[in-house]
């Protein structure tokens, strides 16, 4: 904008001080760099990894709980390996017992091995090495990756068919809560939250508070991160009737329990993996309403028990992922998955998550001619009169 033409050619100290601005220059707020974690790309949110390399939440359970209770191992041994806090609360199961399950890092961080490329003989024709082996027609289509794997590296790797050595597992502190050894007190009448769930806010609360992990506490010279693990909640072992009744009495103490547990995270450093059993909840509606508290929300759907175990379709894999809910933190459009059809298998040494790809179909009673019928055909062919060629199946 020009300047006022009374103000062209005095002395600066002459001008009117109304000219003045109080711009300043927008500068970027220095991120907290804390070991094991990242900030997003997409907006500025900082990261942590599940453990899971292909899976970087509410999990709903199998229905036999092994393969939902794998990926809490993976997310708490994550934390091991990366020095975060774990707190671990549980009503069947001692925490204790499930930090002894905890998977072994593999410390070369090698889980794939490639294979060694053959040298190419230079007389061998490059089209030759491309040809493919199946039909022409799939010449020119585009390799699939099967695995979902991210351009740059984050987390770990771990050995399933292992368990973390006591050493590298004491080394990290632990917060246990098992239900069985705190006592809860009666609540108000008029409180919507259960005891068992308001004493597990209440503890959870209290290490936020005394360890620094709120973001209000004062600045320390190193903050960290603390892993949550919350196993099976809403089951009857927590005094719950959500998987017990059509009409549960107390309908809404979950979510009211995640509503605070939400707002814990909100204000302080910390993230939390949910375990809950969506099968045995018979309200659709509050299973919604559960989902929509939470900021990832996976199902797994295991094929143990149902008829595609046996299913040839399915014979490479253990089970389905379904993706219910994608962060929407900070941004005005959440980031959606490229892919939904997404299944997941448990290997000899590795929990992995890939896309889902069918077999072709191999069968031999397709919609084609038999050479019963083929003979057939030809035999009445011949009687007619129309070829004495001998031949009984066509020529093409």
């Amino acid at each position: 904008m020009a300047a006022p033409m009374s103000a062209v050619g005095k002395p600066s100290a002459e001008r009117s001080p109304f000219n003045t601005t109080s711009f300043q220059k927008k500068t970027r707020t220095k991120l907290i760099s804390i070991p094991g974690t990242r900030p997003s790309v997409q907006n500025g949110q900082l990261l942590v990894s599940t453990g899971v390399t292909s899976l970087d939440y509410l999990l709903e359970e199998d229905r036999y709980d092994s393969y939902s209770r794998m990926i809490l191992k993976y997310f708490l041994a994550e934390g091991v390996v990366c020095q975060h806090e774990l707190f671990v609360a549980a009503a069947q199961d001692n925490p204790d017992d499930i930090l002894q399950e905890l998977p072994a890092p593999i410390l070369d961080d090698i889980a794939i091995h490639k294979p060694v490329e053959q040298p190419r003989l230079s007389c061998e024709p490059q089209d030759s090495l491309d040809a493919m082996k199946i039909a022409w027609r799939y010449q020119n289509l585009p390799k699939v990756q099967s695995a979902l794997a991210s351009s740059s590296r984050f987390g770990h790797y771990y050995d399933v068919s292992k368990t973390m050595e006591p050493e590298i597992r004491q080394a990290a502190k632990c917060h246990h809560f098992y239900l069985p050894e705190h006592p809860t007190q009666s609540s108000p009448a008029h409180s919507t939250m259960l005891e068992s769930y308001s004493a597990l806010l209440k503890s959870l609360q209290e290490v936020i508070n005394r360890e620094g992990f709120d973001v209000a506490a004062p600045m320390s010279k190193s903050r960290n991160i603390l892993r949550i693990g919350l196993h099976s909640l809403g089951s009857a072992l927590w005094g719950d009737d959500l998987s017990c009744h059509d009409n549960p009495k107390n309908g809404h103490a979950l979510t009211t329990f995640l509503y605070g547990l939400r707002a814990l995270l909100r204000s302080s450093l910390s993230v939390a993996v949910v375990t809950l059993p969506s099968h045995l909840i018979q309200d659709r509606a509050l299973m919604g309403s559960i989902t929509r508290l939470c900021d990832n929300a996976i199902a797994l759907e295991s094929f143990k028990g149902s008829e595609r175990e046996t299913n040839l379709l399915y014979k490479d894999y253990h089970g389905l992922l379904h993706v219910r809910q994608v962060p929407h933190l900070n941004c005005l459009a959440s980031k959606l998955p490229d892919h939904k059809d997404l299944a997941f298998k448990l290997k000899r040494k590795q929990f992995s998550i890939e896309r889902l790809h069918l077999p072709p179909d191999l069968s031999e009673t397709v919609s084609r001619v038999s050479r019963g019928e083929l003979a057939g055909a030809a035999t009445v062919a011949s009687a007619c009169g129309s070829g004495s060629s001998g031949n009984k199946h066509l020529d093409f």
